[in-house]
């Protein structure tokens, strides 16, 4: 009885030998896999000159950068940054968002700006000023805001 508990333990030995020895071998395959995946990285474009729209309104302020081209590349909003209500508009919450926005956008290696202002809120030149001093370049400052050239048509004067 002794000699076939000695032989069954054997056994058992031998196929847990055989079974870390196979595990091993996958595992060195799975690192040699992953090794080979891990080589390859992704190359992140460097551009030296982007656009920022800045868009102001009476409610909120929108700063988004883009390449040359045109895809964007970084964009926050007041709101998306936790100011709700009234202060949403507020030039400092303005720079907040212009302050977010650049930290995506460092890793693009962007230098020089052209600025394209729209809206009439409070944030307008707060926002142009936290653009220059995140260590921007700004090329060019436009205003875009919509203007009506002769407006919609008024209402006809009430009857009484």
């Amino acid at each position: 009885m002794a000699e076939k508990k000695n032989e069954k333990n054997e056994e058992a030995e031998s196929q847990k030998t055989e079974k870390s020895e196979v595990l091993k071998v996958e595992k060195n395959e799975k690192e040699e896999i992953s090794e080979k995946k891990k080589k390859v990285k992704k190359i992140k474009k460097q551009i030296q000159r982007g656009r920022a729209s800045i868009k102001c309104t009476y409610n909120n302020t929108m700063v988004s950068i883009s390449d040359a081209s045109g895809s964007v590349l970084g964009w926050s909003t007041s709101g998306l940054l936790g100011f709700k209500g009234a202060k949403k508009a507020t030039p400092y919450a303005a720079t907040q968002v212009v302050g977010s926005v650049s930290e995506k956008v460092k890793k693009y290696g962007i230098r020089e700006l052209e600025v394209y202002v729209k809206g009439v809120g409070s944030g307008r030149e707060a926002s142009i000023r936290a653009l220059s001093n995140n260590g921007f370049d700004l090329i060019l400052i436009k205003d875009i805001t919509p203007i009506p050239h002769n407006g919609c048509r008024p209402k006809k004067p009430r009857r009484v």
